[in-house]
């Protein structure tokens, strides 16, 4: 009798409803050195990139695998998010009317040369983004759960604007809005407590975007463009990025003086990107790019906006040493706007060899928060953890915890 009641009890449960949107080119910009995917995903994928938001989603959806009975996944076929779900193992309602593939556009809507991508990357747009999540509204789905940068996260907001609770997986290459998780993991996490039960609140963030084509020519002008409903846990979801304030200029000059003097002879420097690492260049003399990465060796410039793949190519086998900043109000070393760092450039520099520039106002900034990094191999971010020294003055160092989230 006990086994038929469960049995009975099963058949009557109500499914957990889950809208699932995987913007399949992502972030392919960052590692090339493009500061973006917005026009420019052929391009990316032709100097090598490799598409990552399906496995970014992937380790979001696999912390929900002991709810994975409960849920349905509302998605799309393909690349989307069907193929996601389906090979997590989850039960799938998919759109009616849509296609794995098709011609395409770029994540503005712009044509695409077709032939220059994959055909399952090249079969979405951002107007597949906004009908999707609209399809969720009439569903009545429990959480959105999508994966991209801002620009994603600005299609869903004109699709759903406050109507549904959203949680944002990183996966592009700025991500300024606090829409999103500290990384993908957490957004699995958060998503399971709302769809579980165990948070009922929401909070109303900022949907922030960045004009790239500008963004590339070193113009950075923020806009908000709305809010979205994030389930409410602070301690899982990442703060909005600040601009370093103009009161910090000496303080970067000071600190560059402090980064100079401890070079050493025959030995290349990647600077990465940001306005506290731009002061090495400036005192150097040196060309710099604000939002790339650039090499010197000997206080002399090697290259300037490389990606990854060209970094290593330098590096490779070579005494090196890597210059980086947090990314203001958020506390990110690595995974936002370097992308450029890559996994396989972190590890040929080794972690001693990280030399970590802030400024004691970005540092009390984020309140005893611990710098975080996000890069796109779990086992490196677990290996990059613990205590750093981060010159925030000249002569001067700052203890700082580095954490995963």
């Amino acid at each position: 009798m006990g086994s038929e009641l469960e049995d009975l009890l099963k058949e009557v449960r109500i499914m957990k409803k889950l809208g699932l949107i995987i913007n399949p080119i992502a972030g392919m910009g960052g590692s090339v050195g493009l500061k973006g995917t917005d026009n420019t995903a052929a391009e990316a994928f032709r100097r090598g990139a490799v598409p990552r938001a399906g496995d970014r989603a992937k380790a979001a959806l696999s912390e929900l695998l002991p709810a994975r009975e409960e849920i349905l996944v509302y998605t799309c076929p393909g690349a989307m998010g069907g193929d996601t779900a389906k090979e997590m193992g989850f039960q799938t309602v998919l759109r009616p009317g849509t296609a794995a593939s098709g011609a395409g556009m770029d994540s503005d809507g712009a044509s695409m040369d077709a032939g220059a991508l994959p055909e399952s990357l090249s079969a979405t747009s951002a107007e597949d983004t906004r009908k999707l999540a609209e399809w969720f509204l009439s569903e009545q789905v429990d959480l959105i759960l999508f994966a991209g940068g801002d620009g994603t996260a600005r299609d869903v907001y004109q699709a759903v604007e406050l109507s549904s609770p959203c949680v944002g997986i990183p996966a592009g290459v700025k991500i300024h809005s606090p829409v999103y998780a500290k990384n993908p993991r957490a957004a699995g996490r958060l998503a399971l407590l709302w769809l579980t039960g165990k948070l009922s609140m929401t909070q109303e963030e900022e949907v922030l975007d960045i004009d790239e084509e500008q963004y590339r020519k070193e113009h950075i002008n923020t806009r908000l463009y709305g809010y979205l409903r994030v389930p409410r846990e602070r301690t899982l979801t990442q703060n909005k990025k600040a601009p370093s304030p103009l009161s910090d200029a000496a303080a970067m000059e000071s600190i560059a003086y402090e980064a100079i003097r401890q070079m050493e002879p025959d030995t290349y420097y990647i600077i990465g990107a940001g306005t506290t690492t731009r002061g090495i260049m400036e005192v150097l003399g040196l060309k710099n790019t604000l939002i790339g990465v650039d090499l010197i060796r000997n206080k002399e410039l090697v290259a300037n906006d490389l990606g990854g793949k060209e970094l290593l190519s330098y590096i490779k086998g070579k005494r090196a040493k890597m210059i980086v900043t947090i990314t203001g109000g958020q506390g990110y070393l690595f995974g936002r706007g370097n992308q450029q760092l890559t996994p396989e450039v972190i590890r040929e520099v080794g972690k001693e060899n990280i030399i970590i520039l802030a400024t004691k106002t970005k540092l009390a900034s984020l309140s005893g928060r611990p710098l975080l990094v996000d890069t796109y191999d779990e086992e490196l971010n677990h290996s990059l953890c613990g205590y750093y020294k981060a010159i925030s003055a000249y002569g001067e160092a700052t203890v700082c915890k580095v954490a995963e989230e």
